[in-house]
């Protein structure tokens, strides 16, 4: 899954919440891990995540660009799932 926004804070500020979002995420079951992306510049942020199978994935709305109002810092939010090629030498 990628997962992609914007968000309109300092990226220090920005950064300042990650610790808690970071376990509460650890704890999703059937994710194996996650990369945290950043864009200072563009000031976007999201990440890459990588779930047991599909079912784990959490049901968050596909291709999604709609403000979340419980995050109002945030916007402009992409939801993307894809499937792994496990054999790409072949």
């Amino acid at each position: 899954m990628q997962i992609s926004y914007k968000f309109s804070l300092p990226r220090a500020e920005f950064e300042s919440g990650f610790d808690a979002v970071a376990s509460q995420i650890a704890q999703v079951p059937g994710l194996r891990w996650k990369i945290w992306l950043l864009n200072e510049a563009e000031s976007r942020g999201g990440g890459i995540y990588l779930f047991d199978d599909e079912e784990a994935a959490p049901r968050i709305p596909r291709g999604s660009h709609r403000r979340d109002e419980s995050l109002p810092v945030l916007s402009e939010l992409s939801v993307k799932s894809f499937s792994v090629l496990r054999n790409p030498q072949r």
